[in-house]
């Protein structure tokens, strides 16, 4: 009888951000995230520039928990989370941290979308989420071989979910996902009439 094991896995931690640290009131942090956006100059010009559709403060604003008291409780839970999310990665950190690198509002609209990407120089990424209307778009997780899979035949449509090239996860509000910068993500177009709207941001070793 032959043997098969699962070899390398990629761990995605999901969790509701009121698991760890104070308490976030989600239509606050939701008013907040529309005030920095109606405020952000810079970032609106940046979003312009670029072509990218609705609002994101990534490129703009490096001090939101200084501006608004709930992103400081916000980092407080995500401080806890990561760490939870460590040490199921069993990572030897040396007695040194995983620290806040950036963190940033994303607010998408109608037919907003974020292409595949992934978050260089950091160890742990993720996203907690503020508004997910009907219709607003999951997280959509690629397989870290897949560029390495030219020649394979595709996958079945009901193939275990370890094997499929992309997997996704429809949050809701409230839910943090963490999961390791290296894996690459991408958020489909939003076809809600409705503004999808997140908080991402990196950790780094320290």
């Amino acid at each position: 009888m032959p043997q098969i094991d699962s070899l390398f896995v990629t761990r995605l931690y999901r969790a509701a951000l009121s698991e760890h640290g104070p308490k976030i009131d989600t239509d606050e942090l939701e008013a907040s995230c529309y005030s920095v956006a109606e405020d952000d100059e810079a970032g609106q010009e940046w979003c312009e520039t670029e072509g990218y559709p609705g609002y994101t403060s990534y490129a703009s604003l490096t001090d939101l928990p200084w501006r608004f008291p709930i992103f400081a409780d916000l980092v407080k839970s995500l401080d806890a989370h990561v760490a939870a999310f460590a040490k199921d990665l069993e990572f030897n950190l040396e007695e040194r941290a995983l620290v806040l690198e950036d963190i940033w509002i994303n607010i998408l609209p109608e037919g907003g979308m974020h292409s595949s990407h992934l978050h260089p120089h950091s160890v742990i990424s993720g996203t907690t989420y503020v508004a997910m209307p009907d219709g607003a778009s999951a997280l959509k997780l690629e397989d870290p071989r897949s560029g390495r899979l030219m020649a394979a035949p595709a996958r079945n449509k009901d193939a275990r979910e370890e094997l499929r090239t992309f997997v996704y996860r429809a949050p809701k509000v409230g839910d943090v996902l963490l999961w390791e910068s290296w894996l690459r993500h991408e958020v489909p177009m939003n076809m809600s009439e409705f503004d999808r709207i997140s908080v991402s941001f990196n950790y780094r070793w320290e």
